[in-house]
């Protein structure tokens, strides 16, 4: 497998990718530009601001989609990329503490995930938003929480705190929400955002060594794909099949970045599909 690069380095920091067969193309964020951005079937990169940090995009049922922002949850009543967007109120008063990655469950609620501008281990939540608006904490005390997704069946959903080297797996009901944590995969690199396959594989982008691994249903690694990039974020399943696989890449803080270091890029051919994009409900 190898992974062909889409775009120009558009992003300092790109993150977050998903798509939506209602959207022109594959979305992702460049976060701490606070920017949104969109890759349309030729080649174009379209972008809208949507304040000082863009964590994470979702769609929502029916219409519309979401972003988090620094410290709440935007919401765009229409598909289009410049829909308007009204933000919710703040979910935390900390200045210190910002949005960093998350994920829809398959009963619509989203789970964002923060951490500590500097890193201060243990200082991030991931908050369960449901549907109709009410926010709980669903687990604390993490550093740096980064990928979420869920199993085929719904059953599991696999994490990643990049601060702990590992991907770990919770079993997930609508009732009980995230419960049971435990190690699943140890992940060399620096593990960020991830995506799982229909095969219930798991796809970890790694922030340090600019990689995507493939993690099989038991845990075991079956696949590695360099990039040509150092700072592999995040990866998304795509295309009307959902079998090509999206990477976005960072190059925060790199006085040495490359063509490729901020890039999108795409893997063409992993050999499995993924799953359908599970939406926000509200």
């Amino acid at each position: 497998m190898k992974a062909e690069q889409l775009t120009a380095a558009v992003c300092e920091h790109g993150e977050g990718p998903v798509h939506s067969p209602r959207w022109a193309g594959p979305r992702w964020v460049d976060m701490l530009a606070g920017d949104v951005l969109e890759l349309s079937p030729s080649g174009e990169v379209a972008r809208r601001n949507a304040g000082k940090v863009a964590a994470v995009i979702r769609p929502r049922r029916g219409a519309g989609w979401l972003v988090a922002t620094e410290r709440a949850v935007a919401l765009a009543g229409g598909d289009a990329l410049d829909a308007p967007l009204a933000e919710g109120p703040e979910l935390w008063a900390d200045p210190g503490i910002r949005s960093n990655e998350g994920g829809c469950a398959p009963d619509g609620a989203f789970y964002l995930g923060t951490m500590a501008y500097d890193e201060t281990p243990g200082a991030g939540t991931v908050h369960r938003i449901d549907p109709s608006g009410a926010v709980t904490a669903a687990v604390e005390h993490v550093t740096i929480s980064n990928g979420l997704g869920w199993s085929p069946d719904g059953t599991r959903a696999y994490y990643v705190d990049t601060d702990t080297g590992r991907i770990d797996v919770f079993d997930w009901s609508a009732d009980d929400g995230l419960t049971g944590r435990r190690a699943w995969a140890d992940v060399p690199g620096g593990p960020d955002g991830l995506a799982v396959d229909a095969e219930g594989g798991v796809w970890v982008a790694t922030y340090r060594t600019g990689e995507v691994r493939r993690y099989d249903a038991d845990g075991r690694l079956d696949a590695v794909v360099d990039l040509p990039a150092r700072r592999a974020t995040a990866v998304a399943f795509t295309g009307a099949g959902l079998d090509e696989l999206i990477v976005t890449t960072s190059r925060l803080g790199l006085d040495d970045a490359g063509t490729g270091d901020g890039a999108l890029f795409v893997i063409r051919e992993p050999g499995v599909r993924g799953l359908p994009l599970l939406e926000f409900g509200g």
